[in-house]
């Protein structure tokens, strides 16, 4: 486990805590199977992962479906988005918060409703896809 959060995470995290968004509990640095997500509700069964500026595309592909495995929707966002544009990723968040209280009746073949690939592109930010 990371002692010291990035300033993104930071960041992220006192949108988060103290079931803020939407009145989701999430937990940071919680250890699932032999990973460690960055932030999790359990209820809603998220993961919200912050990505820097290098990562290994492959690597979170097997992690994002291992932790699919587990039944957890992952949701990545960048560094960037979190410093530059919170308001969009709490949207996001709230809108994938929102489809876990209530699933969408006829999902996409990705697995992401189409609100939450309209709420993407009317917000122009450059969220990665889910898993799960």
């Amino acid at each position: 486990m990371r002692r010291n959060p990035t300033e993104p995470e930071k960041r992220l995290w006192r949108h988060l805590s103290n079931s803020q968004l939407r009145g989701f509990k999430f937990r940071r640095q919680q250890v699932i199977g032999s990973f460690i997500a960055d932030f999790v509700c359990p209820s809603a069964k998220l993961i919200v992962e912050v990505d820097g500026d290098t990562h290994d595309e492959a690597k979170d592909r097997l992690r994002d479906d291992m932790l699919a495995g587990h039944g957890f929707r992952v949701i990545r966002v960048t560094n960037a988005d979190v410093m530059q544009n919170m308001d969009g990723v709490l949207i996001f968040l709230s809108e994938a918060l929102r489809q876990a209280e209530r699933p969408h009746p006829n999902p996409s073949p990705e697995g992401e409703g189409l609100d939450a690939v309209e709420a993407q592109k009317l917000l122009g930010i450059s969220l990665e896809g889910s898993v799960g």
